[in-house]
């Protein structure tokens, strides 16, 4: 299928081949008809993608800081590669879509096939929408109308935290798409508009819908608004501009009555003056898009709705509340129209979002695809009879790829590919990652349907990278296909999930888990250093983990497991390689926190040894975020951050150091693919895995 697709890095737009995706539990596979550029949003990503890397960095000083901070932990190597991977990722465009349901996910109850309904799903053929992020057409409203309603729902949201009464006196500055609705749905509740731009075909739109204009280019506002007011100054200002100025923001202070309200819809510089909100107890408030729900993974994601006795209007009845609107007339789109554009040419479109021609309205046109299995693959080799060309390379192993997120595209793809493994398919949820992560590394193909890397007779061995309440199911369905397995951390998320494991394994399979840190060459080091030592050790590993929100998925127990189950199984297994001892007791102290993310855990070694793993996420970002002690026979192993290794008292050996960060990503991979094609034994013992996985699973449940 076709989708629109921009580039952050070069700010180039283009209409690229994705595989079309599949319905996910809680979503709506819906077949686009049509699709509204949202002028104002998609401008300023165009703009921000064609910037300079200085004008990038000047617009994101926070994002410079934490770069600068990455640099004096980490090195440049490596925080100047995570940049370029960061700004490498395609962004698809589109949020305004309407089309026709082709098939509902599993615990859908209110929609059905065949119904038309709107989404905020992107500019593409097909689009896989979370149900409360879409709403049904009444019969009335035609597609182009209904493309409209994401956008009415952001004025709506606007409006409704102004809390206009009628008759009111109410600026709104900005008459883009979001302001021309905004000014209609004001009227629609009874009160007075004063519409403000620059543009005369945007003025005339306001006037037509029944508000007093201000020529931004030639009136004085300030002057115009206190006659408009009768001198009283105006009830709300509703601001829907998109720009860096302060000015929009200072002008509707000075514009407002005493305790008046002001709203940011748009985006806007927002050096605000404390003179202008205190001598007239102004209030001021940003709108957060479509209304409540916006950003709530339970809500957008998970598909758990607000109790409407307690939140009225959410996202998707913000939806339906603009699509009533519309069937009534109180809301009239069509005079907003300017552009109707085929999907196959969009980038004619960005020309004209960008462009000075006038323009308001552009709406995508989609001629329908048809939706099969083969669909939902896409070859990315010129040459299509590509398994001919792969099985007569013998001595390859043939790896395929269930993820391509970030961990995926900056450590692991890179890490196999430099095995020379022949990479032969990759699997992504949406397809754009997929799509992205095969040309850039040469995947032969990318699908949305997980299974068919499964049934694929050309690949020996699948990579795992997805979320982890996804790894014990995929590696499950890896072993009954009998392909050798490898998984990011963790293995699992409950004890339940790792019997099942346990209980499908046999030996004629490679089972390995990316627990990477015991293959970087220091550590290697280290291990060869300790294997002369046989007295207990005393090993010590501080870990500044980081904060991460509450509402991170890794902070979710069903979909990320928490920290302790998906990060701080690397160190388990870090001292347990160093020691090469089973693990006969353990503990885990926790800070009073409600994510758990910041602990001590204490392992006991069945040769006495003692391990003890700090891993705290309270401390600063500008600290290096590993370093790893071992005490033993009157000798001490200072690891700090897999760049500098050191030993006190320890003969024959004093110093190790990289020129740049070496976490063993690559020598993991290549671990696991040698063990595929010489034969060799698992490079972790699967004894290991399932003991660090078992013991890091009863750690997070103490």
């Amino acid at each position: 299928m076709k989708q629109v697709i921009q580039s952050l890095k070069t700010g180039s737009t283009e209409v690229t081949e994705i595989p079309i995706p599949c319905p996910s539990a809680g979503s709506l596979l819906i077949k686009t008809s049509r699709t509204l550029i949202s002028a104002g949003t998609e401008r300023m990503l165009v703009e921000f993608g064609k910037a300079g890397w200085i004008k990038k960095a000047r617009q994101q000083p926070d994002k410079v800081k934490r770069v600068l901070d990455k640099i004096s932990t980490d090195g440049i190597k490596p925080t100047i590669e995570a940049v370029f991977n960061k700004l490498d990722q395609p962004l698809p465009l589109g949020y305004c879509n309407v089309g026709v349901i082709h098939q509902v996910g599993d615990g859908v109850t209110d929609f059905k096939k065949g119904d038309r309904v709107v989404s905020n799903g992107k500019h593409a053929e097909v689009v896989n929408s979370p149900i409360n992020l879409s709403a049904k057409v009444p019969d009335v409203v035609s597609d182009e109308e209904a493309s409209f309603s994401v956008l009415g729902a952001i004025a709506l949201q606007g409006i409704r935290l102004v809390k206009p009464t009628l008759g009111e006196a109410i600026v709104v500055t900005g008459l883009g798409l979001v302001g021309l609705m905004t000014v209609q749905l004001l009227r629609a509740n009874g009160c007075r508009v004063l519409g403000l731009d620059f543009d005369q075909n945007k003025l005339s739109l306001a006037k037509k819908f029944g508000a007093e204009v201000v020529d931004l280019n030639k009136e004085d506002t300030l002057t115009v608004a206190e006659i408009f007011s009768r001198g009283r100054g105006v009830d709300a200002v509703i601001v829907t501009a998109e720009t860096k100025s302060d000015e929009p923001i200072h002008q509707a202070a000075l514009m407002c009555r005493k305790r008046g309200r002001i709203v940011l819809v748009g985006r806007t510089g927002l050096k605000l003056s404390r003179d202008d909100f205190f001598k007239k107890e102004l209030t001021f408030q940003v709108s957060a898009s479509y209304g409540p729900g916006r950003y709530d993974p339970n809500y957008e994601e998970k598909g758990h709705d607000y109790p409407v006795g307690y939140v009225r209007w959410t996202e998707q009845r913000n939806f339906e509340a603009v699509l009533d609107m519309m069937s009534t007339g109180a809301l009239d789109v069509k005079p907003l129209i300017t552009h109707r554009i085929d999907i196959a040419e969009a980038e004619k479109a960005y020309e004209l979002v960008s462009g000075s021609k006038f323009s308001l309205g552009i709406l995508l046109t989609y001629p329908g695809v048809e939706i099969t299995v083969a669909s939902r693959k896409v070859s990315l080799l010129k040459n299509e009879n590509f398994k001919k060309s792969i099985n007569k390379i013998k001595k390859k192993a043939k790896i395929s790829f269930l993820g391509s997120g970030n961990y995926a595209m900056s450590e692991l793809i890179p890490a196999f590919k430099a095995t020379g493994a022949d990479l032969v398919s990759i699997a992504s949820s949406t397809g754009v990652s997929g799509v992205h992560a095969g040309r850039k590394y040469g995947f032969s193909e990318t699908t949305t349907d997980s299974d068919q890397l499964f049934s694929d007779d050309t690949t020996d061995a699948v990579v795992i990278a997805t979320r982890h309440n996804n790894h014990a199911d995929f590696v499950l369905k890896s072993l009954k296909a009998e392909k050798h397995v490898f998984v990011e951390k963790p293995l699992c998320l409950t004890i339940s999930e790792l019997d099942k494991i346990e209980a499908s394994y046999t030996s004629s399979n490679v089972l390995m888990v990316g627990f990477n840190r015991r293959f970087s060459p220091q550590v290697q080091k280290m291990k060869s250093l300790l294997d002369d030592v046989s007295t207990p050790k005393a090993l010590v590993i501080t870990i500044n983990a980081g904060e991460i929100s509450n509402d991170h998925w890794t902070q979710d127990v069903e979909v990320g497991g928490g920290r302790i189950i998906g990060e701080a199984c690397h160190f388990i297994d870090l001292l347990r390689f160093l020691v090469s001892k089973s693990i006969t007791n353990y503990q885990i102290q926790f800070m009073d926190s409600s994510t758990k993310d910041t602990a001590t855990i204490i392992l006991n070694f069945e040769d006495g040894s003692i391990g003890t793993i700090h891993y705290y996420a309270n401390g600063s970002k500008s600290f290096p975020k590993e370093r790893l002690e071992v005490f033993a026979d009157g000798r001490v192993l200072q690891l700090d951050n897999y760049k500098k290794l050191t030993s006190f008292g320890w003969p024959g050996f004093k110093k190790m150091n990289l020129w740049h960060q070496d976490k063993g990503h690559t020598g993991c991979a290549k671990a696991f693919i040698d063990s595929i094609l010489k034969g060799n034994n698992p490079p972790i013992p699967i004894e290991e895995i399932f003991e660090v996985s078992r013991i890091s699973i009863k750690l997070a449940n103490q």
